[in-house]
């Protein structure tokens, strides 16, 4: 395909995690682009009120309450976006939780919550949104791993399992679209440090100065010299939710500020 652009009238985008952070921020770039947007998320006053700031701006988007853990949840929400706005084309699953504790303090039914949430939730995602777009003609389903998905941290033995699950649940989940014809496109993207909600939970139990402290070698960590920000992820979304990617499946695309180049 050539001279492929951002252009997303027509597509019908569902954004798990859409209340805030890198879901929010990518739920209003992909409307923007001409998406009608289905922000899907647990925290239903964030979710209709990033719908609304996206209304108001003059775009299509509704908020759907999805838990992603739930399979009922997911088929529910995937026929009701369906039914509303005519097709699914563009599947973000973006939901996610983060766990930092040391193995031997890390509880059992903590791991299978960050795995519910983190691993589940992606793979519900895809099972039930993939044939949807099989149906609406084809698609692109981007799934949020982690550069914890691709190299190891202490105490984040959860974190670190789930996301790299994620990654190679992207590659098993595009090469059987590929196989069965589906015309749907699976890729990855994984972030380094965001300054998004869950970040910033991190270091909230510190005062102000230990704040400051975290967050300044978080940003030191990143060869780029800062932290990124939710546009910056939702740009790489956008790419790989467009025809502009439309050779690419499988792939793992980092967004890190060049943290995983050192090594």
């Amino acid at each position: 395909m050539t001279n492929a652009t951002y252009d997303l009238n027509g597509k019908v985008a569902l954004v798990t995690g859409g209340a805030s952070g890198i879901g929010a921020e990518t739920a209003r770039l992909l409307a923007a682009k001409g998406a009608a947007v289905a922000i899907a998320d647990i925290d239903a006053e964030g979710g209709a009120a990033n719908a609304a700031m996206i209304t108001t701006a003059g775009g299509r988007a509704a908020h759907f309450t999805l838990d992603v853990t739930s399979e009922a949840s997911w088929e529910a929400a995937v026929a009701a976006v369906v039914a509303q706005f005519g097709g699914l084309h563009i599947l973000l699953n973006g939901a996610g939780i983060e766990l930092v504790a040391k193995i031997v303090d890390t509880s059992l039914a903590d791991f299978r919550k960050v795995m519910a949430v983190n691993l589940d939730g992606v793979f519900l995602g895809i099972k039930y949104a993939m044939p949807a777009m099989r149906d609406s003609g084809g698609g692109s389903i981007i799934n949020i791993s982690s550069i914890a998905g691709l190299r190891g941290y202490m105490r984040q033995i959860a974190y670190c399992g789930s996301k790299g699950g994620v990654c190679l649940m992207t590659k098993a989940a595009a090469m059987e679209a590929a196989h069965y014809g589906y015309n749907v496109r699976v890729n990855s993207v994984h972030p380094g440090t965001i300054e998004t909600p869950m970040v910033e939970a991190l270091v909230a139990h510190r005062d102000a100065a230990g704040q400051k402290a975290a967050m300044e070698k978080m940003r030191q960590m990143h060869p780029i010299g800062r932290l990124g920000q939710p546009i910056d992820i939702a740009n790489a979304i956008l790419f790989l939710a467009s025809d502009a990617s439309s050779f690419m499946t499988g792939a793992e695309i980092v967004v890190d500020g060049g943290i995983t180049a050192t090594g």
